[in-house]
């Protein structure tokens, strides 16, 4: 299916200011920054589901996730490796359209967002239940490159950007916070640019 085939909703997000977090340098470039490998993933193959404490487990194959509503955000990024790049133009399925369709459980507090090759990252619901939260597959009116999260990432852009996990094919909604991989290798839990929890005080 042509990833162009549903209009987007063209609802672009106000910035806030001011828009640079402490610590943080623009920069217009992107850097690529991952741990291990860029995986090859084939779409034939591929699903994205959301399970846990929903009412209603969802799974959609790559064509059935393109044919969802659709939408387009303007939003920021922040690494945790202090550069920022602005104004950065996202096209994909808000979270909220896939969540409401699950059905969330009145005990579900957090997601665990599962990627590739195992990573995980860790993030509670009322953070995921924002305007410019959003599972991509485009930025900045092109398709993701592999090396970006091809074919599909979370973006969210009020933590710092490895909490917008590449590479994601399910999303578990728990009662209790799991930390995921960099959380359990010394990064901030909460992960909030403007407060620089860049690291943990474990």
């Amino acid at each position: 299916m042509n990833m162009d085939s549903q209009p987007a909703d063209n609802r672009l997000s106000p910035v806030r200011e001011p828009r640079l977090p402490p610590g943080q340098v623009k920069t217009e470039k992107w850097p690529v920054l991952h741990y291990g490998s860029v995986p090859r993933i084939e779409l034939a193959s591929w699903e994205l589901r959301v399970d846990g404490l929903v009412a209603e487990p969802q799974r959609w194959t790559w064509e059935a996730f393109q044919a969802l509503p659709r939408i387009q955000v303007r939003s920021d990024i922040h690494c945790v490796t202090r550069w920022s790049r602005y104004d950065n133009v996202w096209e994909g399925v808000s979270i909220r359209e896939v969540l409401s369709r699950a059905r969330p459980l009145p005990e579900a507090r957090f997601a665990i967002i599962h990627a590739a090759q195992g990573f995980t990252t860790n993030l509670p619901l009322q953070e995921l239940d924002q305007d410019d939260v959003l599972l991509a597959d485009r930025h900045d009116e092109q398709p993701l490159t592999p090396e970006h999260g091809w074919p599909l990432r979370l973006v969210v852009p009020r933590r710092y950007f490895w909490k917008s996990a590449k590479w994601i094919s399910r999303i578990e909604l728990v009662g209790r916070d799991q930390p995921g991989f960099w959380e359990r290798n010394g990064y901030h839990n909460e992960a909030d640019p403007w407060r620089e929890e860049r690291f943990s005080d474990w």
